[in-house]
């Protein structure tokens, strides 16, 4: 026996987080199609709220809202194959019929046709009399049980034929006394007495695969407490050959394992549930019984994921996975590319002194890849990160600015084609203007006095003279606008009184006259401030427009294609975005609101999946992800689709960090120093 360590981590294509309403957390997932039309759908088993619920399959990754099938009082569903309520063939399904085992802890279930009559048999694990039942199935139901011994405390069990005689065999996996039990099978669906061959500690879960190409299946059981996965390989009529234990890391706490081909490479892989390390690991098969080390797929923090299944959930013919997250009480999807790489999520770790609070984005030494400006709570600096190949960053240059900086904007303040630095710096009043050299490299700040406690500054030609000026919305109740002189410096500040506590400031033409608008967010008053440009600099009084609790962030971009800009705003406190659509002439329709995570902080638009419709993403500062809502082109858009980041994120921007013509969003983690920059691919799914 020989352990392997994990090494390296997985690229993969990013999870698509579709929550499920359980007061609890989700125990065990199985995938099948229920309404025959060729799409995979999903079931989930809950074993606190004794139900199960069935999510329709729209064959693009995303599911219908569940249907719930009650499972009896106390009956505690706690893992899930197919059966037994029987299915109508449109999704839907009978009442629970409920089969006594005389065991208080029914706590695994198999199927198969065991006795070769075409009629689905079942297999049920009892862990507290260590032993397992089978129930043949009959045209009338399951009249018959029979009871065989295994090891101590079985957990799980899977069937298959070990023998190759074309009868189905049984392995269960007992975390009692440390090993698997096999019972081969007769054709009348009796089994011969168990052979048991010892694995790692605390077996959890159990699976069968021909890992070797030798046309005999195998074995692969996760072991919780010994951190890792046994692969037992036959040799001869359901004999083992020897057990190879793979290493999940320390603190893995295994709790299921599953089989596919991932990489469409013919050979089969192990796709592993690592409860304690909040991630899914894979082992990829070389197809002679070896495997390579684990590689990581993140699940999120405490997630905690139970189970996994996996199937082709997009139709784009590659292998997707699903995996019941109890911690979160979520379903995660994971879509698969079918090559080993997986063109995917990528995290890039940077360390960091200080808490990141705001970030934008912009090339800033004309590469044609984006680049990063970052600034942070309490340290008085910004810092550059300049982006290198396929999306990675090298270490950052910093520079001073003002006393708490705040918030970040980029432009061409003096139209040299170069990309330049603003930040609004909360204590010292003031904004930093860092001129860009064109190469990655700034000069040294230059300061202007604005309003007290600047809380975001954004960018924008206010008078119509070719030259960028600088909006900076201050935390009382006015707005300060420096006009540009094209040279990178500017005039002194003109302040426009504007609604209280103003959080957010954001730029557009709102009303198609060539002038541009601000838009501003209250976020004590739960309303927006829309005042209209006059195109010399200067602005009309403000129309409020409600929005959600606790407006933190708003951006603007043309949401339903009409060529009229509509209104985004973060809702700190009602967890949602309010869409404001644009009717063109400066004034907008009432809200529409989108659930998000909890406590969006901050919110950006782009067009994330290469469409033509304007999408958003938004930073939750509460549940430690970002949402993605997919816009239809008319207004509305898709339900969100979460991503999980750092702790705590506080800001989100998009940019092409790898050059592939694909928007991708980095976001700053607040209560993280080892930083997590994230960008996503544009092939998310909608519904």
């Amino acid at each position: 026996m020989y352990r392997l360590v994990p090494k390296c981590s997985l690229n993969f294509k990013p999870m698509a987080q579709k929550p499920i309403e359980y007061k609890h957390g989700p125990r065990s997932v199985a995938i099948c199609d229920f309404d025959n039309d060729t799409v995979l759908d999903m079931v989930i088993a809950n074993h606190i709220v004794n139900k199960i619920a069935v999510y329709l399959g729209h064959g693009n990754g995303t599911f219908e809202d569940p249907t719930m099938y009650s499972t009896g009082s106390y009956s505690n569903p706690y893992m899930v194959t197919v059966g037994v309520l029987l299915g109508y063939g449109n999704g839907n399904f009978e009442n629970p019929i409920i089969f006594s085992t005389g065991s208080y802890s029914s706590i695994s279930v198999a199927i198969g046709d065991l006795n070769k009559d075409h009629r689905l048999d079942i297999v049920i694990v009892n862990n507290d009399t260590g032993s397992i039942d089978i129930l043949l199935g009959q045209y009338a139901g399951f009249p018959n049980q029979t009871n065989y011994p295994t090891g101590s405390s079985p957990q799980s069990v899977a069937v298959g034929d070990f023998n190759n005689d074309t009868r189905l065999d049984i392995v269960v996996a007992n975390n009692g006394s440390n090993d698997v039990s096999i019972l081969l099978g007769y054709e009348n669906g009796s089994f011969g007495k168990e052979t048991r061959y010892s694995v790692g500690f605390y077996p959890q879960s159990v699976a069968v695969g021909d890992f070797n190409n030798d046309t005999r299946l195998d074995i692969v059981v996760a072991n919780q407490d010994s951190n890792d996965v046994s692969v037992l390989l036959q040799y001869n009529r359901g004999a083992i050959a020897y057990e190879m234990a793979y290493a999940s890391g320390d603190g893995s706490s295994l709790q299921c394992v599953v089989i596919g081909d991932l990489n469409n490479d013919t050979n089969v892989d192990i796709i592993l549930a690592n409860y304690g390390t909040n991630n899914i690991g894979i082992l990829f098969g070389y197809g002679n019984g070896n495997f390579k080390n684990q590689m990581i797929l993140s699940t999120g923090i405490n997630s905690h994921p139970t189970s996994v299944a996996i199937g082709d959930f997009n139709g784009d013919s590659v292998v997707d996975i699903a995996v019941a997250n109890y911690g979160t009480k979520e379903v995660g999807m994971m879509l698969g590319y079918g090559n080993r790489t997986f063109a995917n999520q990528t995290s890039e770790g940077i360390s960091f002194d200080s808490r990141p609070l705001a970030v934008a984005s912009g090339d800033f030494n004309n590469d044609k890849r984006s680049e990063i400006a970052i600034i942070y709570d309490r340290n008085d600096n910004v810092d550059i990160f300049v982006a290198y190949n396929r999306g990675s960053f090298a270490k950052e240059t910093r520079y001073s600015v003002g006393l708490y900086p705040n918030s970040v904007a980029v432009g061409d303040f003096n139209n040299d084609t170069r990309l330049d630095i603003v930040v609004a710096n909360r204590d010292s009043n003031d904004v930093s203007i860092l001129l860009g050299y064109g190469n990655g490299s700034f000069s040294e700040q230059t300061r202007y006095s604005v309003g007290p406690q600047p809380q975001s500054v954004a960018v924008g030609d206010f008078n119509n003279d070719t030259r960028l000026d600088i909006v900076v919305a201050n935390d009382g109740n006015d707005v300060s606008v420096l006009l540009g002189y094209g040279n990178g410096s500017f005039a002194s500040q003109t302040r426009c009184s504007v609604g209280l506590y103003l959080s957010s400031v954001a730029v557009g033409d709102f009303n198609n006259d060539t002038r541009l608008d601000i838009v501003v967010a209250n976020w004590l008053r739960n309303y927006v401030s829309v005042l209209l440009g006059y195109g010399n600099g200067s602005f009309a009084e403000e129309t409020r427009y409600s929005v959600g609790l606790y407006p933190y962030s708003v951006a603007v971009g043309d949401f339903n294609n009409d060529t009229r800009l509509d209104i985004v705003v973060a809702n700190v406190n009602s967890n949602d975005v309010s869409i404001l659509v644009g009717y063109g002439n400066g004034s907008f329709a009432e809200q529409t609101r989108y659930s998000v995570g909890s406590g969006p902080w901050s919110v950006a638009v782009g067009d994330f999946n290469n469409d033509t419709r304007l999408d958003i993403v938004v930073a939750n500062w509460g549940s430690n992800d970002v949402s993605v809502l997919l816009g239809y082109g008319n207004g509305s858009f898709a339900k969100e689709i979460r991503y999980s980041v750092g702790s705590s994120p506080r800001s989100v921007a998009v940019g092409d960090f790898n050059n592939d013509t694909r928007l991708d969003i980095v976001v700053a983690n607040g209560a993280n120093d080892a930083h997590n920059w994230k960008w996503f691919p544009t092939t998310v799914v909608s519904d």
